[in-house]
């Protein structure tokens, strides 16, 4: 469950409290929609199936896995499932050990996806156990599984490029330095970092 639109609304407000120019971005634009993805296992696996593919080549893997395993692609199926099986469905030799990874740890429970630590820090250390899944995915789960309101993944580009847009910079921060600005925007950068993603093409900035 991730961020409903009254907790954008209210992180936005504080937002903008503390930074002009966010105010009247969000009085120009409008709010953006809540972003949402279900918590758990099939979350993450549809992460590591859409790395560094296009959305309809990975749907096309999924509907294959989907067809091979049957709809909820259960964990312990697709650790016995056969590594050509596998192949033929569209996940290559290095994408079938992140799968394998994901489905080890929740097997053995190792990771409970429905029990992260409260402690952001934590919880992005737990998640990037799994192999193939770095501090960003680990963000964005975070972000739009579980709506932790103050996920703020500044090493996304197209955060780096909002924030930029929206605070007048000449270019684009850095990821160290895109974390130091949205500081005074604790405990709702989650929220900010959703603005930015609805304002980085909007043409009406």
């Amino acid at each position: 469950m991730g961020l409903t639109a009254s907790q954008i609304a209210e992180g936005l407000a504080h937002v903008g409290a503390r930074n002009p120019l966010i105010a009247e971005a969000v009085a120009r634009v409008g709010h953006p929609e809540p972003r949402i993805r279900p918590r758990g296992y099939a979350t993450l696996l549809r992460t590591i199936v859409g790395q560094q593919v296009s959305v309809a080549a990975a749907a096309s893997v999924w509907a294959k896995l989907e067809a091979l395993l049957g709809d909820d692609l259960p964990p312990h199926d697709l650790l016995a499932a056969d590594f050509d099986a596998l192949r033929a469905c569209g996940l290559s030799r290095q994408k079938q050990g992140y799968v394998r990874s994901l489905c080890e740890l929740v097997v053995t429970g190792e990771l409970d996806l429905h029990a992260l630590p409260a402690d952001d820090e934590e919880a992005i250390a737990e998640l990037t156990r799994i192999k193939g899944i770095g501090r960003w995915s680990a963000e964005i789960y975070l972000l739009f599984a579980e709506g932790r309101p103050d996920i703020w993944p500044a090493g996304d580009l197209a955060v780096q490029a909002g924030m930029a847009k929206l605070l007048g910079l000449a270019e684009r921060p850095s990821e160290k330095e895109a974390r130091a600005m949205a500081e005074d925007w604790r405990p709702h950068r989650g929220a900010a970092a959703i603005f930015t993603w609805h304002c980085y093409n909007n043409p009406a900035l």
